[in-house]
């Protein structure tokens, strides 16, 4: 790979992650549909790769600046950080969707953190894990946390890195709700899953 530590994806990568993140997706919409006793979509309409700072500007909305994540590490053939992220006023309604719209707003309000990160564990490791399979390697996660900040916070590193990033829909309760979900990797955790992704594709081709 070029040193330039911007590199876009390729239509082969980008199409060939879209699929991965769809299956992907698809686990974690039944984990979720079990979880909630009602039917669960979700799909990944795009997949491409940022530097952090346009990904920050990617997520931040001027009417809501406020966002919430659930965060995740991971190690293994390649390291990182996965985030679920939603505009704070969409993370509320998906705890909403998840919990029961019949609880009193105080109630869902004080659910909130353990909805969703009960929620961002299952789409994650759903995830990461079918990622991982699928590229025949192992990774590890760490234990889920619920962070608010800005967008320039959500994407704070202490290395230099990229950012895999997803737009998500979900529709439960047949409520759509939007978010994102990223994987910050530094470059050589970017590279080797590039490898492992061209070793996917010609498995499949």
């Amino acid at each position: 790979m070029p040193s330039d530590p911007f590199v876009p994806l390729s239509d082969l990568e980008r199409d060939a992650l879209a699929e991965l993140s769809n299956i992907a997706m698809a686990k974690a919409a039944n984990s979720l549909r079990q979880m909630v006793q009602n039917e669960v979509l979700l799909s990944v309409p795009s997949v491409e790769i940022l530097t952090s700072a346009a990904a920050a500007l990617l997520v931040a909305k001027p009417d809501n600046p406020k966002l919430v994540a659930v965060r995740q590490d991971f190690a293994g053939a390649f390291s990182g950080r996965a985030m679920l992220i939603f505009p704070e006023r969409n993370s509320l309604e998906l705890v909403r969707a998840v919990v029961g719209r019949e609880l009193p707003l105080d109630d869902i309000v004080d659910l909130e953190d353990e909805a969703l990160a009960e929620t961002g564990n299952i789409i994650l490791n759903s995830w990461v894990a079918t990622i991982a399979n699928l590229l025949k390697s192992g990774l590890k996660m760490s234990l889920p946390i619920v962070i608010r900040g800005d967008s320039n916070q959500m994407f704070e590193s202490p290395h230099s890195t990229l950012v895999l990033f997803l737009h998500i829909k979900f529709e439960i309760r047949q409520k759509e709700i939007g978010g994102y979900v990223a994987l910050l990797m530094d470059i050589p955790s970017l590279d080797e899953l590039r490898t492992l992704i061209a070793g996917f594709v010609k498995s499949v081709s």
